[in-house]
């Protein structure tokens, strides 16, 4: 994480903290976990099934927005969800298999911006290394690194071994307007594949969108 991406983020860290106790009052402004095909305020969606739950996705060089318009006054916003990173992303790899970047955005403010490797470690090989939990480029973290569930089946190629990885997003950034737009979308590079949506895709399930008053 460049300086100037970090000091944001150490405002937001510093005054969540010094603020913990003046707390007014916490409102959750949106929840959906897709169980009933619920799309109203989402551009870009589509819905499937996966492993036996309803997600939003899956996305392959693409993604969605969530457009909330009439938020109660505010100062922050938390913004909540189950990740599914499917099959063979190939972390801060370069061409033709990457980097895998997915990020997310707050009313054109970029907040999230990282890669993920699905890459199974053997002893003695080296790993395709990802960003996350950290900033890409300049951060080099093991495969599946902060993963809140690994190995859990592939969304498309059933004998593929790199499985689907499940990440739990949490993001609170400043926030005044009545209206937000969250978008997330991905990089996705592999050039070499026919179907790259098979290939590699993402999927998101139980967002939350919660304002904070102080």
């Amino acid at each position: 994480m460049n300086r100037k991406s970090l000091l944001p983020a150490i405002f937001v860290i510093s005054l969540l903290g010094s603020c913990k106790d003046k707390i007014a009052s916490t409102s959750e402004v949106y929840s959906n976990d897709f169980e009933t095909n619920n799309l109203n305020n989402i551009t870009g969606g589509a819905i499937e099934t996966y492993n036996g739950s309803k997600v939003l996705g899956r996305y392959n060089n693409g993604g969605f927005s969530l457009n909330l318009t009439g938020l109660p006054k505010h100062d922050m916003i938390t913004v909540s969800f189950d990740l599914y990173i499917h099959d063979s992303w190939d972390g801060n790899k370069v061409n033709p298999d990457g980097p895998d970047i997915w990020e997310m955005f707050g009313d054109d403010e970029k907040y999230i911006s990282t890669t993920f490797s699905n890459t199974t470690c053997q002893p003695g090989y080296f790993c395709d290394p990802q960003s996350y939990p950290n900033t890409y480029p300049n951060n080099y973290n093991n495969p599946k690194t902060g993963a809140a569930m690994i190995d859990l089946p592939p969304a498309c190629k059933a004998t593929a071994p790199n499985g689907t990885s499940m990440y739990r997003i949490t993001k609170t950034f400043s926030h005044t307007d009545g209206s937000l737009v969250v978008k997330c979308m991905d990089k996705l590079r592999q050039y070499n594949e026919p179907d790259q949506k098979c290939d590699e895709s993402w999927s998101v399930d139980n967002i939350k969108v919660k304002s904070i008053k102080l």
